[in-house]
């Protein structure tokens, strides 16, 4: 006899399995890649398979997450198929610990759950997506304007200490610097014989990096006070660099922890080391423009 409790997540279990078949559905139906298309197919049917499985214990119909479906399939759409995915299975409806506690009721349990740990990751690591293939350009251009760009403002900051100055000063170097390492992604890429194409490449490296400059000197066109401007820029630095941790931590498999504090020291590093270089500079030249 099955318990309450089990019973609930044996429920759970089955309604997020049918709710996972309809998103690999769609998105299979969707996709003219022929080689997604089959394995797409055959997720889908694995968890078609998992839900009889609990089925047979819940005896009952369930129905599909309306908005879990609708979500998955969203952000596929915006973000590529393999963060949309990871990201999906990265979130199972049941824990380890919950597995654990319907073992005893439900035998085959074990296996569901090794399936979908081994069988169903390997097979999405299969899955062929653009979206990841420019990854590493959108990281040069992200990594390169927080650590430069931020560094600068904060030199600039306090070498000028006036918005204006420093929001125009921001914006050309970053702008040009831009366009310095979108010329530099596409040499690199164009050197190593990638099968990528160097121009879409530096294109991406472009964007990301001008985005970034923009993002980071907003605050210099807001505020009239050049430090609570920095205060602002430093947080903005943060949110992209939370983010983008996100992002690459679902799509690579890598800890979200090391990558962000690892980003974050860099970009604040380099930030706090150039303050310091712009109060040597306005103290030895006596630049003073307030």
């Amino acid at each position: 006899m099955v318990s309450a409790g089990v019973m609930k997540l044996i429920l759970k279990a089955q309604r997020n399995e049918l709710s996972e078949y309809q998103v690999y559905t769609k998105l299979a139906s969707r996709t003219s890649n022929v080689k997604n298309k089959e394995l797409l197919l055959h997720l889908a049917k694995d968890e078609m398979l998992h839900h009889d499985f609990w089925k047979k214990y819940s005896k009952q119909d369930v129905e599909a997450s309306g908005l879990k479906v609708f979500w998955y399939t969203l952000l596929i759409r915006c973000f590529g198929l393999i963060f949309g995915i990871k990201l999906m299975e990265g979130r199972e409806d049941l824990s380890h610990h919950e597995y654990i506690q319907i073992y005893d009721a439900v035998p085959g349990a074990r296996k569901i759950e090794e399936n979908e740990d081994g069988h169903e990751s390997r097979l999405i690591r299969l899955l062929s997506d653009k979206s990841t293939q420019y990854t590493g350009s959108i990281v040069l251009g992200l990594n390169d304007a927080l650590v430069e760009l931020t560094g600068a403002l904060a030199g600039l900051t306090l070498a000028f200490q006036k918005t204006t100055l420093v929001a125009i000063a921001g914006l050309i170097t970053g702008i040009a610097a831009a366009f310095s390492m979108s010329a530099s992604e596409y040499l690199s890429v164009k050197a190593e014989g990638s099968k990528k194409p160097p121009l879409t490449a530096a294109v991406y490296t472009g964007i990301a990096y001008i985005v970034t400059v923009f993002f980071l000197v907003f605050p210099y066109f807001v505020l009239s006070n050049p430090f609570f401007a920095l205060l602002w820029t430093i947080s903005n630095a943060l949110i992209v660099i939370l983010l983008f941790t996100f992002y690459i931590s679902a799509v690579q498999e890598v800890s979200f922890a090391h990558k962000f504090f690892e980003m974050t020291g860099l970009s604040l590093g380099v930030a706090l080391i150039t303050f310091g270089i712009g109060y040597v500079i306005r103290i030895f030249f006596n630049i003073d423009l307030l």
